[in-house]
């Protein structure tokens, strides 16, 4: 019973070492070096900064102005990879769980585009509401905040 098992472990071991090895077979595949661990990113030299993706949004905060308590709204954050490599959005998390938001899963090579929906329910929310998106991505910073705002007011 032992050796069996030893055995497809052996086995489990060499077919999972050999699909480590395997290239990138699909437009927006990245590979390792396009990712940067943000816990050494200050410890990198200027060269090497240099070459980081950055994040570049059109604004980090929107404010949906007065809604009706109720409504769901959905914004975009537009921004653009003005760095000179591949940008991973690791997650895009909001602050409470009337918020959620979706950040592109690909990632966006320099000079693209991309966007960030954010959806907010006002179902229970109430008077002045503002909350935060936190944006991780292998940038320096790692962290981005976006905000969004709105005056929810309780239907008559």
């Amino acid at each position: 019973m032992k050796k069996s098992t030893l055995y497809i472990m052996v086995i489990l071991g060499l077919f999972v070492a050999g699909s480590c090895h395997s290239k990138p077979t699909q437009e927006g595949d990245f590979k390792v070096s396009d990712v940067h661990n943000p816990q050494t990113a200050n410890g990198l030299s200027k060269k090497d900064a240099e070459k980081m993706p950055v994040i570049t949004f059109e604004n980090t905060t929107y404010d949906f102005g007065d809604v009706i308590q109720g409504e769901r709204l959905t914004y975009s954050f537009k921004f653009k990879n003005t760095g000179k490599s591949n940008l991973i959005i690791y997650s895009s998390e909001a602050t409470c769980g009337c918020t959620t938001s979706t950040p592109p899963k690909a990632p966006i090579r320099p000079g693209e585009s991309g966007e960030i929906t954010v959806t907010f329910d006002s179902k229970s929310q109430k008077g002045k509401v503002t909350k935060r998106i936190l944006v991780a991505a292998n940038t320096y910073p790692t962290e981005n905040i976006l905000t969004i705002t709105a005056n929810v007011s309780v239907p008559k």
